[in-house]
């Protein structure tokens, strides 16, 4: 089935999340997965918050403030190592699939965009880095709006820029919260649940479940 656009979330789906503590794993050690998981948990936590009070800070200071975090409920990591985790997140791994769908959907002749929580500048890095920036014609953040997913306002600025309708737009997120607040906004939601995590919010679903992009 073809759309206008094929819009996708940036953090967990097109980019690994875990790939910056990762390429430090033996320095931080034997705990790297659950550092790694906590970080990641605590920047969309803060962001959830800060949307709700009206309390906007960018997400990279999200993201420096959960890594803050982090290394102090995960004992025996050396702090010393916040500097190189941060440089690393600026670089993360785009996962193996990305490239080729991504081109392979664009010669349909669709919009290809990322819609994302991230940072202007944290998102031109993370897609020069994977070298997509020649695949991706658009890149929207949250930041244009100074809130946070899952607002209607965050989905419609795809909507109102490319002047279609929502059911137009098939947008693909791993995060299960964004396919709920995205399937509320009307877009045609694909769920790329990476880990075979349970579902949820089963009155608001995707239309399709994958378990990564490949098979789009």
């Amino acid at each position: 089935m073809s759309h206008a656009a094929y819009v996708f979330d940036a953090y967990g789906t097109l980019f690994d999340v875990h790939a910056a503590v990762r390429r430090h794993a033996g320095d931080v050690g034997p705990n790297y997965q659950l550092f790694s998981e906590i970080w990641r948990a605590k920047q969309l936590e803060y962001s959830w918050t800060r949307a709700l009070m009206g309390a906007y800070a960018d997400f990279w200071q999200l993201t420096e403030q959960a890594l803050d975090y982090t290394f102090q409920h995960v004992s025996g990591v050396d702090p010393a190592l916040r500097q190189k985790l941060l440089d690393a997140y600026w670089k993360l791994d785009c996962y193996p699939e990305v490239p080729a769908v991504l081109k392979a959907l664009k010669q349909r002749g669709a919009h290809i965009a990322i819609l994302s929580n991230g940072s202007p500048a944290m998102l031109a890095s993370a897609v020069k880095n994977a070298a997509l920036d020649t695949v991706i014609d658009d890149i929207f953040s949250v930041d244009a709006l100074k809130t946070y997913k899952t607002a209607p306002a965050v989905y419609d600025l795809v909507t109102t820029s490319y002047r279609l309708y929502p059911n137009a737009v098939s947008f693909q997120s791993s995060n299960r919260w964004d396919i709920a607040g995205a399937t509320k906004f009307g877009f045609r939601t694909v769920w790329i649940n990476r880990n075979n995590a349970p579902d949820e919010y089963f009155d608001l679903g995707p239309a399709l479940i994958l378990p990564s992009l490949e098979s789009l």
